[in-house]
Parts: C-alpha cells; sequence; structure tokens
C-alpha cells in the first residue's frame, strides 16, 4: 500500500522566520505552541539536537471515545542555515506506523514575514482518511504559527 504523503504551509505576516524558527527547535517543548498538545518533554538526549527525543501527549488524534493521544519522537535532521528539521515516530498510540514529518521556515520577502511548511510521509492509518489527517495538520499548524506570532507581539524579541 503506498504511503500517505503531505504538506501543509501556513504563512506569518508579523513575525519573521529568524524569529519563529527558535520556537520550533525547541523540540522539547512543542506543547507551548501547539494547540492539542497538553504535554511535551524531553526523555533522551538535548533538546534541539539530532537525537533528541521527546514524549508528547494529548488529544491530536482520536482513540477510544477520551483516551489520550501519545507518541514518542526522534530528532533526525537539523539545518539551523536552512530553517529545517526533521523527526521520526518511535513509538505511539494513534496508529501511526513508518512516520517522517519535516518542517521548514522560509524567510519571506526582504525578510519580513515568513512561511511554515509542515511534511509528512506515513503509512495509511486504519480508521482515519488521509483528507481528515491533511485538515488536521492544517489546522494544527496555522494555530501553533498564530499562538507563536501572538507571543512574538507580546514580548518582541
Amino acid at each position: 500500500m503506498a504511503k500517505w504523503e503531505g504538506k501543509v504551509r501556513s504563512s506569518l505576516t508579523k513575525a519573521n522566520a529568524h524569529q519563529i524558527w527558535p520556537f520550533f527547535i525547541d523540540f522539547f517543548n512543542f506543547h507551548k505552541w501547539f494547540p492539542t498538545l497538553s504535554t511535551c518533554y524531553g526523555v533522551h538526549g538535548t533538546n534541539g539536537q539530532v537525537g533528541g527525543t521527546r514524549y508528547c501527549a494529548g488529544f491530536s488524534l482520536p482513540n477510544e471515545a477520551d483516551q489520550v493521544s501519545w507518541s514518542k519522537e526522534r530528532l533526525v535532521a537539523v539545518d539551523h542555515e536552512k530553517m529545517s528539521m526533521s523527526y521520526e515516530m518511535l513509538d505511539c498510540n494513534v496508529g501511526f506506523d513508518s512516520y517522517l514529518s519535516t518542517i521548514k521556515v522560509v524567510c519571506g520577502d526582504d525578510d519580513e514575514g515568513c512561511v511554515v511548511e509542515w511534511s509528512f510521509v506515513v503509512n495509511p492509518v486504519e480508521g482515519l482518511r488521509y483528507e481528515d489527517l491533511l485538515h488536521k495538520y492544517q489546522t494544527g499548524l496555522d494555530q501553533t504559527c498564530n499562538k507563536m506570532e501572538d507571543a512574538l507581539l507580546q514580548n518582541p524579541i
């Protein structure tokens, strides 16, 4: 069966790429930004460095009624110059198998604004439609970027 591949994008107009990138590379603290993630912390390695592994939990994907979704994820690539990072899912209870995700923060014209791209490759997930998964990624990324912009407006760097 073919893998599901997807990419979503969110444009930011009130913050540039150099302001947004540090939020994403803070790999062990993504719960501060992702709307349905209640817990995220490091379980191995150094935050923001290849090999760093985190545990995440929240209500991002449906399981059984009211069951908390969780995953264990490892950072497998970081390119600070290109503001890109990739991570793989090591284990989870949401049915993801062979999961790899990449986040890129792309500079806007004249270093104003930016675009965040979030792509993923995963084996099809039983009980979930591809379109619904893509929609969840888009909604999550949009809300995350809005929260990051709001934080920067309240506390400029």
